[in-house]
């Protein structure tokens, strides 16, 4: 007996992908000479239903459902009476990943509908291409030998902080031998260095800068936040920022800030542990008004910190002097938007309670409407378990959309071989179906980041290597032409597929190096790789002239080869068809659907204009 469903085809599913709060959604399983089928629902905190599915006259079975108005997950599969009286289950692959699936003797995976609240993206995100800057190392700007007196004379308990004379020297950690830091190291980057390389910053396509921290803290990464309210010295003041805000603006730019909430600096105004900073941290005083903003325990640091670092002792973001302290009127979240910042991107959003996330877009969006707020999660945003709780980013009360670390996997995966372009395809149209549409759109696409090993470092296939060797390291000239031969398939993809593209600084100019702190060296002023440059300045005038690239459905194609990954982006301008061929070898790409066939060059993504709307295209 034949029995067939699949997730993403609307002759099964209709509408396929997520479902907003108050809609119907069509289910069909083909399942001709069963006795009977049943759909089996499961709603998270609810429990199961079952549905007696109608038997159509082609012998397919076909249930209706009304979505609730409560966002959330269902979770469905069929049950089938066979005609001797045996029951078999048709339900998602046991990799779940959805699309077509499987036969099963016993209870099988769900398929999963994600229930949505809709919301609307800013427009101006919606488009942006996005250019990710971590501030120390970016540039230095006029104001840079202002910044190394702060050095001068400076008397502080904790770790030693120096400036590094030589933009161009490798950066390097300094510990004791219980781990803890002795000194930091500086380069000296500011705002004013990037407000005056903002016109390179447009010239890539980019209208969006997402700044790693820039709140005053002790360190170079600044994720230790020390006040809140302030501007770290070293790269500014409050006044730059918002001349950045505003030059930046003037070229169509925004700013996107990093939300670090989960925990603060030890040595903050906060928590005072080194006693930098007088009477009133919690460390040194049970009084504190921040007392309460901390767990105090028994073990050997004497508090809770973030994974078991000292330096980042975590908060009770759900204490009410913090939460209002960050979301109230006059909080954190309201005064820099208020000074120029447009969004904000949540620091581990996964670790952060939904109720405390959701108070950030509400005041969000009071003082800025078309804000946005972008979470930092690494796995499937839709379906995430975090502290033993479906979290619920994406269901129209917290998050905009997510950082797309999946994705980033997906595209580095194909392109080293790891996986072939028919589970490349199954991976990014199971995020297609599972995420809501504007968070589709919105995902932060991004292939480097300052947590990961630079791009061209990993695809030169040198991520791991010894620990002893990674200052110094290099890839060999043969390893570097092929990894940028694969970066810029890989950045194809990245502006070629649903979401906001996110270029890691320096990446665009060739940097490479391994994680943390070789992934933050400075960007390489008068030393960029022009080839890459030229690629990446491309890149941003074909997403900005192809509409489709930026709002159009996704398609995947069976292109017939493990090597070649096809798709289709379409909206109601145009039809466009990309081709990665990650192979080292030419490919041949047919379609007698599409009416298409071509050459695919070693190493090489095509994109084809099918169908321009209104225009005759020449025949080929």
């Amino acid at each position: 007996m034949h029995i067939f469903h699949d997730s993403r085809d609307l002759r099964y599913r209709d509408p396929a992908g997520a479902a907003e709060t108050g809609s119907a959604v069509s289910l069909s399983l083909e399942a001709e000479g069963a006795q009977s089928a049943v759909l089996r629902l499961w709603r998270d905190e609810e429990g199961e239903t079952r549905v007696q599915m109608l038997e159509e006259e082609d012998g397919r079975y076909t249930a209706r459902i009304m979505i609730p108005y409560e966002p959330g997950l269902i979770w469905y599969y069929f049950v089938i009476t066979c005609p001797d009286g045996s029951v078999l289950y048709y339900g998602n692959k046991e990799d779940a990943l959805g699309g077509e699936g499987e036969i099963y003797d016993h209870e099988p995976q769900s398929f999963q509908i994600t229930v949505y609240e809709k919301t609307v993206l800013p427009e101006w995100y919606s488009n942006a291409i996005v250019y990710q800057i971590f501030p120390d190392r970016f540039a230095r700007g006029r104001d840079f030998e202002k910044k190394k007196d702060i050095f001068r004379g400076e008397h502080r308990n904790g770790p030693e902080r120096v400036m590094t004379e030589d933009w161009y020297e490798c950066p390097t950690y300094q510990k004791l031998e219980n781990g803890d830091m002795l000194r930091w190291s500086f380069y000296g980057g500011t705002l004013e260095g990037i407000r005056e390389k903002l016109s390179y910053i447009k010239s890539l396509g980019a209208t969006a800068i997402y700044l790693n921290p820039i709140f005053e803290a002790a360190s170079n990464h600044r994720y230790d936040t020390a006040d809140y309210m302030n501007i770290d010295p070293l790269l500014g003041r409050e006044e730059d920022f918002s001349r950045l805000c505003r030059d930046a603006r003037l070229l169509g730019i925004h700013i996107i800030l990093d939300g670090v909430f989960s925990h603060t600096g030890a040595d903050s105004i906060y928590f005072d542990k080194y006693g930098n900073y007088g009477m009133g941290g919690a460390w040194i005083d049970e009084d504190s008004p921040y007392r309460n903003w901390y767990d105090f325990d028994e073990s050997e640091a004497g508090y809770r910190s973030w994974w078991g670092v000292k330096d980042l002792p975590e908060v009770n973001e759900l204490d009410p002097s913090y939460l209002e302290f960050i979301c109230g009127e006059n909080g954190v979240v309201a005064k820099w938007l208020r000074a120029g910042a447009d969004g904000f991107r949540l620091d581990v959003a996964d670790e952060l309670p939904d109720a405390f996330i959701e108070a950030v877009r509400t005041r969000m969006k009071a003082v800025k409407p078309d804000s946005v707020l972008i979470g930092e999660v690494w796995e499937d945003a839709s379906n995430k378990v975090s502290y033993f709780e479906k979290r619920k980013f994406l269901m129209g009360r917290e998050l905009d959309s997510v950082m797309n670390y999946p994705l980033r996997a997906a595209v580095i995966d194909f392109a080293l071989g790891r996986i072939d372009s028919n589970m490349l395809g199954r991976k990014l149209s199971s995020l297609w179906e599972n995420y809501p549409a504007s968070a589709s759109y919105g995902a932060l696409d991004l292939i480097g980041s300052h947590d990961r090993c630079r791009i061209l470092t990993v695809l030169g296939g040198a991520e791991f290597i010894c620990k002893a060797d990674m200052p110094s390291f290099k890839l060999d000239e043969d390893s570097l032409k092929i990894a940028k031969e694969r970066l810029k398939m890989l950045s194809v993809l990245q502006y070629s597929l649903p979401g906001v593209p996110c270029v890691y600084y320096g990446d665009e100019a060739g940097l490479e190096g391994h994680a943390d702190p070789y992934n933050r060296k400075t960007y390489p002023w008068g030393r960029e790789d022009k080839e890459l440059l030229k690629h990446y300045r491309q890149l941003g005038r074909v997403y900005k002239a192809h509409s489709a690239l930026r709002d159009g459905d996704l398609k995947v194609i069976d292109s017939g080869s493990a090597e070649l990954f096809a798709f289709l982006r379409e909206d109601k301008k145009e039809k466009l068809l990309v081709l990665v061929n990650r192979s080292d070898r030419p490919q041949i790409f047919e379609s007698k659907e599409l009416g298409y066939k071509t050459k695919i060059k070693a190493l090489f993504t095509l994109i084809v204009v099918l169908e321009e709307k209104g225009k005759a295209l020449p025949k080929r």
